[in-house]
């Protein structure tokens, strides 16, 4: 009888291997974005400090490794855009952020051949990144249009698109540093060089 055996409660994932996994993707994106789609498991699960069963168990293929760190960094801009809402000036917390999604493109482009393939086996995975990237930016923005810091006649996506246009017109060795440069001159021109009166941050 059903009544006799009671169903079971799912079991919770156990600290160790919740951490477990989170040391794979961390190191997966690290090398990843040196060594590019081909870099090797056994170099991932070295930098990770667990053995390659340990990574299979979490990600049974490349792929799903490849799009598990993909989301994860998303993930992590999203919220990182949460933890900037306060505690900075408006057009820091915006800058900060952008630097830091192209720190992820730099990851990105490591793996670009494998996402390709992974967008295409999974449609929703770049409407994913655009639609979760652009409502984790958007309050940045729309504090520092509020503020008076900056003009408001500029989108999320407009951002966003700018950040992945220089990163992919960009791809000689050392390329992250001249987009970044390039990232602040763009945040300077979205700049109101005088605020209204009373509105300082930013400054």
């Amino acid at each position: 009888m059903d009544d006799a055996f009671p169903a079971q409660p799912a079991r919770k994932p156990r600290a160790d291997s919740i951490r477990n996994r989170e040391r794979v993707l961390q190191a997966a994106k690290a090398v990843f974005a040196a060594g590019g789609p081909q870099a090797s498991l056994e170099a991932v699960a070295h930098r990770a400090g667990v053995g390659i069963g340990t990574l299979y168990r979490h990600f049974p293929t490349r792929q799903a490794l490849f799009e598990a760190v993909y989301r994860h960094e998303i993930d992590e801009l999203a919220a990182l855009a949460k933890k900037l809402e306060t505690g900075l000036p408006e057009i820091d917390a915006l800058r900060n952020w952008m630097h830091a999604n192209v720190n992820f493109l730099a990851t990105k482009k490591g793996m670009s051949a494998a996402l390709a393939v992974a967008v295409h086996a999974s449609s929703d995975l770049s409407a994913y990144a655009m639609d979760r990237l652009s409502r984790a930016v958007d309050p940045l923005l729309q504090r520092a249009v509020a503020a008076g810091v900056v003009r408001g006649d500029i989108a999320a996506e407009d951002i966003l698109r700018m950040i992945v246009g220089l990163c992919y017109t960009h791809d000689k060795p050392g390329w992250q540093p001249h987009v970044l440069r390039l990232v602040d001159i763009f945040v300077e021109g979205m700049r109101i060089t005088n605020p209204p009166a009373g509105r300082v941050h930013g400054r």
